[in-house]
């Protein structure tokens, strides 16, 4: 067993203690990935005291040989659902917690139905606590993830020429990030020439690069299952005076959000240090989303940094720091760095340059 899985399941297995949980069912992906390291899809984990059990079919038999050869695996014949109902029936669990969020009520219902006569209850939050913190595993793979994504926009920026259509830059990013080893993005790539940068998740399309155009690229990669999520602007040849005013604004905002950062700081007061700038830079308006967002496993992941939240930052935490203007039929300007949250402040995983000079292409 890899030691940070060893860790982890030693970990989880503490909170099930604390919170009374003699067998944990795990079924989100992303959380059995987690405590395992197993990738076979349509799969779960019950986690036991002294044993795991992993339940999945003989379509991932190589994955689960390979990858969890010292838990017990059981391969289905059936639904999982009918696979969990056996693995509790042999196993005499008279109880198991069960993720809220990780079975839909039709599938609850069906399993609550096979299970019997085991009881299912919500579990308390376990394993979501465990990861909003990041071990030293996670942050590996996140640091190589911003790596790959780095590294992939830096060959896109010298292949860029007018003509190129948003779908095009979109899939030669993609392309330069499967070359580095990342199997797929971290999500839907967004390439925004122009008036489409005005839309916080727009769509590439067939906009084309033109002389004086003004791009906003948001983009990331995964690797080992880890996430990356930056912003960058690319401005062709030259930048109107009025992007170059909001460019300008929402770098200043977003360094000095990221100065904030530090344990104990509440995510709304991070958010409205950016936002209180844009505010006095006549912007504030246009600043329509939240500051940030946890990142890790999942691209969107606790915490939520936005003024919605008074929770505090706490040291480990992975978050995104990207405020962002946005200007109907004009354009927009957002920019995007991954952060970690250190004992002493804020720790700045990305590198990429994002003064204007840095974004101006000629």
């Amino acid at each position: 067993m890899p030691a940070h899985i060893a860790d982890r399941l030693a970990r989880c297995r503490a909170r099930m203690r604390q919170e009374g949980v003699a067998a944990l069912l795990v079924t989100r992906d992303a959380d059995l990935f987690y405590l395992t390291g197993y990738t076979g899809e349509d799969s779960a984990a019950l986690i036991l005291p002294g044993k795991t059990h992993i339940l999945t079919d003989r379509r991932f038999e190589s994955e689960a040989r390979r990858e969890v050869r010292w838990a017990r695996v059981w391969m289905r014949k059936g639904t999982l659902n009918q696979e969990i109902a056996r693995a509790c029936a042999a196993l005499r669990l008279r109880r198991i917690g069960v993720q809220p969020d990780g079975l839909n009520v039709g599938a609850l219902a069906e399993l609550k139905k096979f299970c019997r006569p085991t009881a299912l209850v919500s579990a308390p939050p376990i394993v979501g606590p465990m990861r909003l913190l990041k071990d030293a595993e996670d942050l590996r793979c996140t640091r190589r993830a911003v790596s790959i994504a780095e590294e992939a926009f830096t060959a896109l920026r010298k292949s860029v020429r007018t003509g190129q259509t948003e779908l095009e830059l979109a899939a030669r990013l993609e392309y330069e990030m499967k070359r580095r080893g990342s199997h797929k993005p971290a999500f839907s790539t967004i390439i925004a020439e122009g008036p489409n940068a005005a839309l916080p998740h727009a769509r590439p399309g067939l906009r084309k690069v033109r002389e004086g155009s003004a791009i906003l690229v948001d983009w990331g990669a995964r690797w080992e299952g880890y996430c990356s999520d930056l912003t960058r602007m690319i401005f062709i040849g030259s930048v109107s005076a009025r992007l170059r005013k909001v460019y300008e604004a929402v770098l200043a905002a977003q360094m000095q959000a990221i100065d904030a950062v530090r344990p104990e700081a509440r995510m709304c007061d991070v958010d409205a240090v950016a936002r209180k700038h844009l505010v006095r830079e006549g912007f504030g308006k246009r600043f329509t989303h939240g500051l940030g967002h946890g990142l890790g496993l999942d691209v969107h992941e606790p915490p939520s940094v936005s003024w919605r939240s008074d929770a505090p930052m706490q040291a480990g935490m992975v978050v995104t720091i990207e405020p962002g203007v946005y200007l109907p039929g004009v354009g927009g300007v957002r920019i995007e760095d991954d952060v970690l949250v250190a004992p002493r402040g804020a720790r700045i995983l990305t590198s990429l340059g994002k003064r204007i000079e840095d974004a101006m292409l000629r």
